[in-house]
């Protein structure tokens, strides 16, 4: 897949902006704080409606209008040259592929995959289980309509127990109704999350050896909060727990309490592992997204690097490149240009949500 333009209105603080891409590698170039970001979250925005930045849409939307859009031309394998545009209002978007109307996210997931590195994904290691669970449901989800379908069963009931449970007066009988669909919706959200890390751990581990030469073991571990993927013993589990449930008020156990290990040297990451080797591990696991994308799909995605590298030695960062998919469009974003032994690059200067291309000079892309 190649994103050939991308054109931003009342974007966060771009007013307007129309780029037409040209070549496989893109480079936003300017100080921090200008859009650089801004124009790769809405580039990332095409895949499953969603920012890698924030989950409120509130803020996409400039704070002097009431409708924010973004439209994109793009040339797909499968589905030749789409025309996307997404409106985004305080309380709503809207999604139109060739100028028909999607009213339903899973007929749009997965068509048009992308992968952001991005520095906040070291929360990814460092940060809470909400944040590593998130980026297993948005990768899982937007590859397998199955998966989003579980989620989002599992998801509404969980909303409704614990609904019941804050207001204090939860019976048995009604909480066994609320039970009956998300012990099944959890069970099976738990043997997908289970496949879906034990497919995506292989990938990661031979992208983390790219990055560093092969020097190190690591693992990615799915840790479920219930280990027990069977409706029956789950029912079983929530009857139990009705007493402290309602003592707390929510449902203490489930999927929605799961995390994943990230390993190095048979150790945990979060407390032992090296700034170095944490930001690798996160690259890694983008890496390993990123080819999960294309092995389901048939589609590359477009990679968006938002000045991720900075803190690496030349080392990894040079390994880093080598490890992109050669054939994978890349629009990333730094303060300085990209080495030139990266090859050509488009350059866009970026200052005060303004995006002006450099032409005729060497390294740009033709």
């Amino acid at each position: 897949m190649r994103l050939r333009s991308l054109t931003l209105r009342h974007f966060r603080n771009v007013g307007f902006a129309a780029l037409e891409f040209s070549g496989r590698q893109h480079f936003l170039l300017g100080a921090n704080g200008q859009g650089k970001t801004n124009l790769l979250e809405a580039a990332g925005y095409l895949t499953a409606l969603r920012s890698f930045r924030t989950t409120e849409q509130k803020l996409l939307v400039s704070h002097t209008q009431q409708t924010a859009a973004i439209s994109a031309v793009i040339d797909h394998e499968r589905q030749a040259e789409t025309h996307l545009t997404i409106k985004l209002h305080h309380g709503e978007k809207e999604l139109w592929s060739d100028k028909a109307r999607v009213t339903r996210l899973a007929d749009h997931l997965g068509k048009f995959p992308t992968v952001v590195f991005s520095s906040q994904d070291l929360q990814l290691v460092r940060g809470s289980p909400a944040a590593r669970r998130r980026w297993l449901d948005l990768t899982l989800a937007a590859m397998d309509a199955g998966y989003l379908r579980v989620l989002q069963t599992f998801s509404r009931s969980l909303a409704e127990r614990n609904a019941l449970l804050k207001t204090g007066r939860a019976v048995d009988a009604q909480l066994t109704a609320f039970e009956q669909t998300l012990a099944p919706a959890a069970a099976e959200l738990i043997a997908r999350r289970a496949a879906g890390l034990h497919a995506l751990a292989t990938t990661f581990k031979a992208a983390y050896a790219k990055l560093c030469n092969d020097v190190e073991p690591v693992g990615l571990t799915y840790e479920p909060n219930f280990d027990e993927p069977n409706a029956e013993a789950l029912l079983a589990r929530l009857e139990s727990g009705r007493p402290r449930d309602t003592q707390f008020r929510t449902t203490l156990v489930g999927p929605h309490r799961d995390d994943f290990h990230l390993s190095v040297r048979h150790t945990g990451a979060r407390d032992f592992a090296s700034e170095g080797q944490q930001r690798s591990l996160v690259l890694a696991l983008r890496l390993a997204q990123a080819a999960w994308f294309h092995e389901k799909s048939g589609v590359r995605p477009v990679l968006l690097a938002d000045d991720v590298l900075g803190e690496l030695d030349p080392e990894r960062r040079r390994r880093f490149w080598a490890a992109l998919d050669p054939e994978s469009q890349v629009i990333a974003t730094g303060t300085h240009l990209p080495d030139a032994e990266l090859g050509a690059w488009q350059v866009f200067d970026v200052a005060d949500g303004a995006f002006t291309e450099r032409v005729a000079q060497p390294g740009a892309a033709t």
